[in-house]
């Protein structure tokens, strides 16, 4: 599984080690709110998740060890460290044998990352309309499409479209001004599990 990333910026395919030390609950979440809102520091992101500072710092540290945050050092100061996401995507490979200790940490982080994301979007389903300036609303989507593809031809579909959410992405890395607010965009792709492949050789219909 891949996070989108900006075209410019290389995609980090995570080691085992670097993937242990991400795979905890509280650290994935951490990393979420840290490409989602911003830098921010330890002190912040406590007051986020009803955490204590010194755990905060605990974690921050072992998410710098591995790689994953820098220091925003145009931020620091001698009372407060201010912290970033590093710019890049992060590749989990999902691919490891069954119940070993890979495939835990690897479900870990996926299966993390999928409910930020669900409760992200089920916020804004609840709530966008009565709380956000109808522009806002108007703006979003939420779509389904049905298609019916050979894995060749869904790897190209996702390739363009995340060819086309890079380009976004780098157009407007760190954009600040007015009217601006974090968005995210949620591509998801994917064989539905309980249908059949047309074997080799038999005609679809349909």
């Amino acid at each position: 599984m891949t996070e989108p990333i900006p075209e410019a910026t290389p995609s980090r395919s995570i080691d085992m080690t670097s993937l242990k030390g991400l795979a905890h609950p509280l650290r994935v979440r951490m990393l979420d709110a840290l490409s989602t809102y911003g830098p921010n520091t330890s002190s912040g992101l406590a007051e986020r998740f009803g955490e204590s500072s010194g755990s905060m710092s605990y974690h921050l540290r072992q998410l710098e060890r591995h790689g994953f945050i820098r220091e925003d050092t145009s931020r620091g100061s001698t009372r407060e460290r201010w912290w970033e996401r590093v710019p890049g995507g992060i590749e989990v490979d999902h691919v490891y044998p069954p119940q070993s200790a890979e495939r835990a940490a690897s479900d870990l982080v996926v299966r993390e990352w999928q409910t930020t994301r669900t409760a992200l979007l089920n916020d804004f389903l609840m709530h966008g309309a009565d709380e956000l300036e109808p522009r806002w609303y108007e703006a979003s989507a939420f779509d389904t499409v049905n298609l019916r593809l050979t894995s060749d031809q869904l790897g190209a579909l996702v390739a363009e479209l995340q060819s086309i959410s890079a380009r976004y992405s780098q157009r407007y890395r760190n954009q600040q001004g007015p009217g601006v607010r974090p968005v995210q965009l949620h591509l998801n792709a994917f064989p539905v599990m309980d249908a059949h492949e047309t074997p080799p050789n038999e005609e679809a219909h349909g």
